[in-house]
């Protein structure tokens, strides 16, 4: 009787998780009318991470919308958007950049945010590099072997460039994640990494629509990181127990986050 009671009370705190066997997940839509666009593509919350890191330098630096879609095809194919400690011969992080190849040293290969000014910055020096497709620019900067394989990635790098710059409200949610509180609780956390990756600390107040919708789609790509519990722009929420974005109030264009455990 008491086995059978136990094996009831289980299954009830099992059963009241949101999810419990849920894989944490990011998913990115499309806008409408997006042709060469895949309708959907889904990354974990790491890979959601890397890419949120390398489309913030990107506007920090203010590069054009075609390098951020370059810099996001080159470390899906040379990593798969995660900061890896290993690779080909001395090849580290994000984009397999290489200490012996004058990239940096490892710690600052490993560094997402060095490692994406370094690749923006080697782009851009790149003659005519805007007008060559997605291959020949990343192959300039990489000296990739398989240099053709980075055109595979083109149609989900353009998308997530997309989301992550603004040009499609809502269309980047994260959920089942870990409803936990930050291991960096500290007030000034979210504003430090975004003034590190964005240039900037202002992520609360009126914004101009596609800055806040910049600004709301890095902080849930980030989600995880930051132990958010919700984001607000514009009159839609997306919060870590619904994973979704839904009608909160007016359209008025302000911002406003809310990490796990703040009053």
């Amino acid at each position: 009787m008491l086995a059978v009671l136990a094996l009831v009370i289980t299954l009830v705190v099992v059963l009241g998780r949101s999810n419990p066997l849920a894989t944490p997940r990011c998913t990115i839509t499309a806008p409408p009318d997006s042709p060469g666009l895949p309708t959907t593509w889904t990354l974990s919350p790491e890979q959601a991470d890397s890419a949120a890191t390398i489309a913030g330098v990107g506007r920090r630096l203010g590069m054009p919308d075609r390098a951020v879609t370059v810099a996001l095809a080159t470390a899906i194919q040379e990593s798969g958007l995660a900061n890896l400690r290993g690779g080909d011969r001395d090849s580290l992080g994000l984009f397999q950049q290489r200490p012996s190849q004058g990239w940096g040293s490892t710690d600052e290969i490993l560094d997402p945010v060095y490692a994406s000014t370094a690749f923006y910055s080697a782009l851009v020096q790149v003659p005519g590099w805007a007008g060559m497709d997605v291959t020949a620019a990343a192959q300039r900067v990489q000296r990739s072997g398989y240099p053709e394989a980075y055109a595979d990635h083109e149609p989900e790098a353009r998308l997530m460039a997309v989301a992550l710059l603004g040009q499609a409200p809502a269309a980047w949610t994260c959920s089942d994640l870990p409803a936990t509180p930050p291991a960096d609780p500290s007030g000034t956390a979210v504003a430090d990494l975004a003034a590190r990756e964005l240039g900037t600390r202002r992520l609360s107040g009126e914004q101009p629509e596609q800055t806040g919708w910049a600004l709301a789609t890095w902080l849930v790509a980030h989600g995880e990181r930051l132990g958010l519990d919700s984001v607000t722009y514009d009159g839609r929420t997306w919060t870590v127990a619904s994973g979704a974005w839904t009608p909160t109030g007016p359209a008025d264009g302000r911002l406003a986050l809310r990490r796990i455990g703040q009053p």
